[in-house]
Order: C-alpha cells, then structure tokens, then sequence
C-alpha cells in the first residue's frame, strides 16, 4: 500500500490566546503552560467541514500521477461534520464527479485517520478497490461553546487528504509498512470523557485528566508496538508525528519513547487541536523536508477512546 500524493487545508484565521480571557477567563499565560497553543486556525464565514476537505484535496492533486477519476474508493472522517447524511466522502464524490466508486463515511474521533487507512487496507486486500482517496476534516468551531473553560480554547480547523493506492504508481511514493488500530472505549472514562452532543452543550471535554493520561499510556504503547512488531527500534525513527491535542501529552509521549525533538513534529502552538486532521496536516506540512529512506510513524489517540499507528516509508 503507497501514498502518493498528501495535501491539507487551513483557514487564514488564527485566533490567539488573548481572546479568550473576556470570553471563559483564561490568561495567555495559563492557556500555553499547559497545553502549548499559542493561536488556533478558525474558519471563516462560508466555510465548513466539507469546504475545507475540498480545497484539502486540490491540494493533494498536485503532481498526482493519475486522474481523480481513477479513485474507486473514498473514504471521509469527521467528528464534526457539517451534513450527516450528504457526508464528507460523499461531497467529494460529486465536486469531482467520480464514477465507479465506493463511498463512506466513519468517526472514531482523532483516530479516525488511522482507521480510514485501515479500511483501505481491507479493500484492496480483498480486490474491491486499488486507489483510494482519504479526507479529514474538523471543523470544530462549528460545535465548539468557546465560554468553556475545560475545552473552549482546545480546538483549531483543519483538513487533509491523502490518495492511496493498492501498488506503487511513482517513485515518490512513501510505503504504508503497518498500520494499528484499538478501541479503548472500556478504559478510563472511554466515552465519558470527551463528547459532542449537537443539541445539547456541544464539544465537551468534561475529563480532560483522564484523556491525558491515557492519551500518554497508549500513544506511546501503540508506537512502540508497531515498530517492534517490523523488526525495527525506536531509534531507527526519523519522525514521530504525534497527534496533536496537547504538548505536554506530546513531550511525555515523547520522552518515553526517547525520542530527541528534532524528530518530532507538531504545529499545535499555532493551529490548536485539529482532531483526526492533524498528524496529515503535519505530513503535509512538512513533506519537502523528508528525505528517500526517511521512517515516519504517525500515533494518534481518539476520545471515546481508541488510539492507532502508521508506520511509513519515504
């Protein structure tokens, strides 16, 4: 399995930490200490979940070595959609006008990435797709009640999109190796902890103790568990690109596996919390600095819980 091409999508807006002491109390200074976001990206008016997956994908095109309408799978992931019927996947779909494709839409909240490469992994092993398209997009200031002070200064917008295929079609291809999955929703607090109620309050971390600290256990358990399951050490990592929901949890990931900073990369000071968006963003982002032979893992951690891990090849 191969991506070939990656893109993303972010709002021109940054909305910095200031805004938030006249809206829920929080001072600059207590909002970076403890969770390293200095501004978050914020949509703009017209803008919305499926929007920024669209111009997420224009981005991925480029330099893609075959039409769109080559793709026989599309797979969209959200846990703020902007429509759940006429889906993320589903308004790809039809901007493009793809024919002969299958199309679905799934959460598993910030893992959901990491899930959606999986089910691309299960079509093309059982022959029922060989080019899929992968859209994530969270558009959390649509849901988010920013007067809350557990959560209210967390979330950013954000999307990505990445075109797989079954075998490689280009030699700057980068080699899927593995990909992990696990649900956790047993664990902790598991769906108590972080939710979104649409008619209710909203997007609600009531326990956010309880997300760190498992987010800490697994993102570094699920890390090591793909690398060791490829015959490979921690060491042999170029990068770690963790998902991005807070620095502390990152750093403490980060420091268990050993990891030096230089391999690590994260752009939650200045986007927030993109949700499942943000390990493809920083893929993305940062995809000129990679190098032929590099080894990336991307390890993620979801509310509800799950947590997962790719493994990939330059």
């Amino acid at each position: 399995m191969y991506i070939n091409g990656v893109g993303h999508y972010l709002p021109e807006e940054r909305v910095p930490n200031e805004y938030f002491l006249d809206i829920n109390g929080l001072t600059d200074e207590w909002i970076y200490t403890r969770t390293g976001i200095k501004t978050r990206s914020k949509i703009k008016e017209g803008e919305d979940t499926n929007t920024m997956g669209l111009e997420a994908v224009k981005s991925a095109l480029k330099g893609l070595p075959y039409p769109i309408q080559d793709v026989d799978l599309i797979v969209g992931g959200s846990y703020t959609p902007s429509d759940t019927v006429g889906t993320l996947a589903h308004y790809i779909q039809q901007q493009y006008d793809i024919s002969n494709t299958q199309t679905l839409y799934i959460s598993s909240a910030c893992s959901s990435y990491v899930n959606a490469l999986e089910i691309v992994e299960g079509y093309f092993a059982l022959g029922k797709a060989s080019k899929a398209l992968i859209i994530v997009s969270e558009c959390n200031t649509l849901y988010n009640p920013e007067s809350d002070s557990r959560s209210g200064h967390l979330w950013g917008d954000g999307a990505a999109a990445a075109f797989i295929s079954k075998d490689r079609v280009s030699d700057s291809d980068y080699e899927v190796i593995d990909v992990v999955t696990h649900g956790l929703a047993n664990v902790g607090k598991g769906p108590d902890a972080v939710w979104l109620h649409p008619h209710n309050e909203g997007l609600i971390m009531p326990a956010g103790k309880d997300v760190f600290l498992n987010a800490c256990v697994y993102m570094a358990d699920v890390t090591r568990e793909i690398v060791e399951r490829n015959n490979l050490k921690i060491g042999e990592l170029s990068y770690l690109i963790p998902h991005q929901a807070n620095i502390r949890i990152i750093k403490n990931v980060q420091e268990q596996l050993e990891i030096p900073d230089e391999k690590v990369l994260n752009n939650i000071e200045r986007l927030g919390n993109t949700g499942c968006a943000s390990t493809v963003i920083a893929i993305s982002e940062n995809k000129g600095m990679f190098k032929k032979g590099n080894l990336v893992c991307q390890s993620v951690f979801g509310g509800g819980y799950s947590s997962g891990a790719i493994l990939f090849r330059v």
